[in-house]
């Protein structure tokens, strides 16, 4: 529960905003945002449309593929992964992997002349990865690259 004790509100505040139900909430936030956004902005926007984009389920942090194949790309400390589900052992015989410093790229799955790009979450080194097939999933891990060369921006004060 919240301490509202510690905030300058009397009792009644405290009993109003405990008896408020969600759609009063919904309905109050609505308004407000309603009355701050300027003139000009209420006919591009609606209120309501604001919190479409919300959802109370959380999704996790993968990076979906814009393509067919259902991949999944992820990293850790050390290593991005790249979960592919593939739906026959076939596949696995004809595919051609390729990878640049930010990009997986797949091609000759599902046809031959197909061909898949998926955006790495991390830069990654040009040497080292290693795929594996297991149980409908082909797995492909590539070490991360760490690029510690910063660079200084100097700051100018404009007078």
């Amino acid at each position: 529960m919240f301490p509202w004790n510690l905030f300058p509100f009397n009792k009644d505040m405290k009993e109003s905003l405990q008896k408020l139900k969600p759609e009063e909430i919904d309905k109050y936030v609505q308004d407000i945002i309603s009355k701050v956004m300027p003139g000009n902005m209420q006919g591009m926007m609606n209120p309501q449309e604001l919190f479409n984009g919300f959802s109370s389920r959380s999704t996790p942090q993968t990076s979906p593929s814009p393509d067919t194949l259902g991949a999944s790309a992820y990293e850790t400390h050390d290593y991005v992964f790249v979960r592919i589900p593939i739906k026959s052992e076939e596949w696995i015989k004809k595919l051609r992997l390729f990878h640049t410093s930010n990009q997986l790229i797949i091609e000759h799955v599902p046809q031959y002349e197909d061909k898949h790009t998926i955006t790495l979450p991390a830069i990654v080194k040009k040497k080292g990865a290693s795929a594996n097939y297991k149980d409908g999933v082909l797995e492909v891990k590539i070490p991360k690259n760490v690029d510690m060369q910063f660079s200084q921006i100097d700051v100018m004060e404009i007078l």
